[in-house]
C-alpha cells in the first residue's frame, strides 16, 4: 500500500504541476492575466514530488551511485561496503528528518505564511521530515533485503524491485 501511495503522490504532483503551469501560461498569453499564485504552488509541488521521488529512487534502485571501486572488491568486502553505504544513507536521512522536524516546529511557532498562497510555511516545510523519513525507511528496507538475499533493487533486465 505504501508503494502505491508513494507512486500516486509523485504522479499526482507532477501531473498537477504540469497542468497548472500549462493553464497559467495559456491564460497569460490569451487573456493577458495569469494566475498570480501558480508559480509558487508549482514550486511547492515540485519540492514535495522531489522528496517523495528520492524515496522512490532508493526503493527501486534508480539513484545515481558511484560503485566502480566497490565492484572491484572481493564479494565479502563488497557486501561490507554496500551495507555501510546503505546504513550511512539511513543515518543521514534520519538526521535530516529529525532536523527537518525541529525546523517545522520552529516555523509553526513563527506563524510564517507563503507570499502568494498565504499558506502556513510549516505545512510546506513538512516535505522535508516526511520525505526524509520515508527515504530513511527505504534505505533500511533495502539494507535488510540486501542482508537477507544479497540482492539490490535495480532496473536491470530480469530484476525486480523490492517485494511489497
Amino acid at each position: 500500500m505504501l508503494n502505491r501511495l508513494e507512486e500516486f503522490l509523485i504522479a499526482a504532483l507532477i501531473s498537477a504541476a504540469t497542468l497548472l503551469t500549462f493553464v497559467a501560461v495559456v491564460l497569460r498569453y490569451t487573456t493577458g492575466t495569469g494566475i498570480s499564485w501558480a508559480q509558487e504552488l508549482t514550486i511547492y509541488m515540485f519540492i514535495w514530488m522531489a522528496k517523495f521521488g528520492a524515496a522512490y529512487g532508493v526503493r527501486t534502485g534508480i539513484h545515481i551511485g558511484v560503485d566502480v571501486l566497490v565492484r572491484k572488491l572481493r564479494p565479502s568486502r563488497q557486501r561490507k561496503f554496500i551495507s555501510l553505504g546503505l546504513g550511512l544513507g539511513a543515518f543521514f536521512t534520519a538526521a535530516v528528518a529529525l532536523l527537518g522536524t525541529k525546523f517545522v516546529y520552529f516555523s509553526y511557532q513563527t506563524v510564517q505564511i507563503s507570499p502568494d498562497l498565504e499558506w502556513p510555511m510549516w505545512a510546506i516545510y513538512l516535505a522535508v521530515p516526511l520525505g526524509s523519513s520515508l527515504m530513511c525507511y527505504r534505505f533500511m528496507q533495502v539494507l535488510f533485503h540486501y542482508l537477507r538475499t544479497d540482492k539490490l533493487p535495480g532496473h536491470h533486465y530480469g530484476t525486480q524491485e523490492l517485494p511489497e
